[in-house]
């Protein structure tokens, strides 16, 4: 049998005995016993601060591989030829609950990935759907407030979500999909992925198009009925979690299909409505999805602290070929989701194992909390005339973005010039009468906990959306429909 290792400090000192010093066997503890200071010290230090969304989480280590030559659209590494592997990390989470809060519950979920290219990381941040609440970033903290704890009764209230739904008609496309009978996926394998945002790429020509990402998962989309999802919260709230993770860990390695839909600007410059509004699909019809890879998951982490707790996951990790579009929540994530980072990880979040990139890291980012040195006594500054010190390159420039001449700088109402019924018509037309049914029993019994005059307002945009919605959900709140007055 192999010899065990000696237990030791975190200094690796020897430890002899896995006991308290005392003066005596009954006396005091010993302000010298160090061992003892060092384990419980620590041990007030081992949590950081939690996700403010997305905070429950599962995850593992796999790879994506290239199928679909996607060269005349992006010049990105990963991408570069057909059979091309990448080394990846994806997470996936529910999005109002704390970590505590049980897996199987009606929720977005989010769909992290980080893939590590030979020119730095590239982070996919998205959800399970398509489309999100709200376009204009200034609402989205509010929103994320109404999916929290009231600040009173410290307690999630339905009166505050549909307050806001109610007076935010772009929330309906989401909310439609969230109370349908995607809801409650049945694990993290068994959802599809979507960057939701539109990106830009760029080819080696400097050609840019407008993408958005889809992730298909070949497991095939299951989901959880409510009375399903209920009983198995009552019996194991880490459900999506022990999937997963068994799933791998038997070699029954998920996989999803990477797919594109492309528009070029031209498209994007006379399309119906804004095609960065991220409350809005792109028309398949019309925007088909080109294959591009396959991503497969393999591998468990070893310690979920280290490598899924800390892993953080960033819109502004782009890479050579994807880059940012005028998706104005986009723009916006850009900065908070790097900074939420640097705030709950630390400054250094970057050097940490599972977030360092697999290529060369050469800046004059120096010092902060946790640094390892990196950079070494190489020059902080730049320019410098120093030899070997790094330098920009301009092969990597991208392309001019041309804004226009006649852009005007201002708080423009996002509310305005907006069709936020339509999209969420003709998803609803695709319901079958049983999943209308089950739709607008779902909204109604949490609907129902709402205020009055939040209840009709709510009900006012269902109408306007299809009368048949607005109706069956009124209905079951006992709320006497005008039908020509509200479908106006």
């Amino acid at each position: 049998m192999a010899k065990k290792p000696t237990l030791t400090t975190a200094d690796g000192a020897p430890i002899a005995a896995q006991v308290s010093q005392t003066a005596g066997p009954r006396g005091p503890l010993l302000m010298q016993d160090v061992q003892l200071l060092e384990q419980m010290q620590s041990f007030n230090r081992e949590r950081i601060p939690e996700r403010v969304v997305h905070a429950k989480g599962s995850g593992a280590f796999g790879t994506f591989t290239v199928t679909g030559d996607v060269t005349k659209y992006t010049r990105a590494a990963m991408f570069s030829e057909v059979g091309k592997k990448t080394d990846m990390l994806a997470r996936f989470s529910t999005v109002a609950g704390e970590r505590g809060a049980a897996d199987a519950e009606r929720d977005v979920r989010g769909f992290a990935l980080k893939f590590y290219t030979e020119e730095g990381n590239w982070d996919m941040v998205g959800n399970n759907t398509p489309v999100f609440f709200v376009r204009d970033p200034y609402k989205f903290a509010q929103f994320i407030h109404t999916q929290k704890r009231d600040p009173k009764t410290h307690m999630r209230d339905m009166d505050m979500q549909w307050d806001f739904w109610s007076l935010c008609p772009e929330s309906l496309h989401q909310v439609t999909i969230l109370f349908s009978d995607r809801g409650i996926p049945k694990g993290y394998r068994y959802m599809n992925g979507y960057g939701s945002h539109a990106y830009s790429l760029i080819n080696a020509a400097g050609e840019r198009v407008w993408c958005k990402f889809h992730f298909k998962t070949e497991q095939g989309i299951q989901n959880y009925m409510d009375d399903q999802a209920g009983h198995l919260i009552s019996e194991d709230r880490e459900s999506h979690q022990r999937d997963l993770f068994s799933a791998i860990e038997k070699g029954d390695f998920p996989r999803w299909r990477l797919k594109i839909q492309v528009m070029t600007d031209e498209q994007a410059k006379v399309f119906r409505w804004n095609p960065f509004d991220l409350t809005k699909v792109w028309p398949h019809a019309e925007f088909p999805l080109i294959e591009v890879g396959v991503m497969e998951l393999n591998r468990n982490p070893e310690n979920y602290f280290a490598e899924i707790e800390q892993a953080s996951f960033s819109p502004s990790a782009l890479v050579r070929g994807i880059g940012a579009s005028p998706d104005r929540m986009l723009q916006a994530r850009l900065m908070s989701y790097a900074d939420a980072h640097r705030y709950r990880v630390g400054t250094n979040y970057h050097q940490l194992p599972v977030n360092q990139p697999r290529c060369p890291v050469a800046h004059y980012q120096r010092d902060g909390v946790m640094s390892v040195g990196q950079g070494g006594a190489e020059a902080v500054y730049h320019p410098n005339s120093r030899p070997g010190t790094p330098q920009p390159d301009e092969s990597y420039a991208e392309p001019v973005w041309n804004l226009g001449d006649d852009v005007v700088v201002d708080r423009y109402d996002s509310t305005v010039g907006h069709d936020d019924y339509t999209q969420v018509a003709n998803l609803y037309a695709l319901f079958d009468d049983a999943h209308r049914e089950r739709l607008a029993s779902r909204i109604a019994g949490v609907l129902g906990q709402a205020r009055k005059e939040v209840q009709e307002r709510q009900v006012e945009h269902f109408f306007r959306v299809d009368p048949d919605y607005g109706r069956r959900v009124g209905e079951k709140l006992g709320i006497e429909v005008d039908e020509p007055a509200m479908a106006t």
